[in-house]
């Protein structure tokens, strides 16, 4: 497999179909800029500023969130039992077909 398809639902609930080749590493944040969607990813991908939270809604089994990831999780609002960081998902053939849908930000 060369390219992998994820799902993304935007803030506004567009979702947008987005191929990945698998050669390229990236992770979901990265994706998400790359898309030119609505995530800053100010941190750089070092799990310090949960502007790429997003709700997993599939049923992909994915690597454990780390601590670094929990403790950021852990200090932003609106988070539920499928939140996740962006940028620790890396881009795998195990993810293709996940479906994500961008967390709200601040007092949306």
């Amino acid at each position: 497999m060369e390219d992998i398809t994820i799902y993304i639902t935007d803030r506004e609930g567009k979702t947008h179909d987005i191929e990945i080749p698998l050669e390229i590493d990236l992770n979901l944040m990265e994706v998400c800029k790359a898309s030119e969607l609505d995530v800053d990813g100010t941190c750089g991908g070092m799990a310090l500023c949960a502007s790429c939270h997003m709700y997993v809604e599939s049923d992909h089994e994915l690597p454990e969130a780390s601590e670094d990831e929990e403790i950021m999780l852990d200090q932003v609002l609106f988070v539920e039992d499928n939140s996740r960081l962006g940028c620790q998902i890396k881009v795998t053939e195990e993810i293709n077909g996940l479906r994500v849908k961008l967390a709200n930000l601040g007092s949306e």
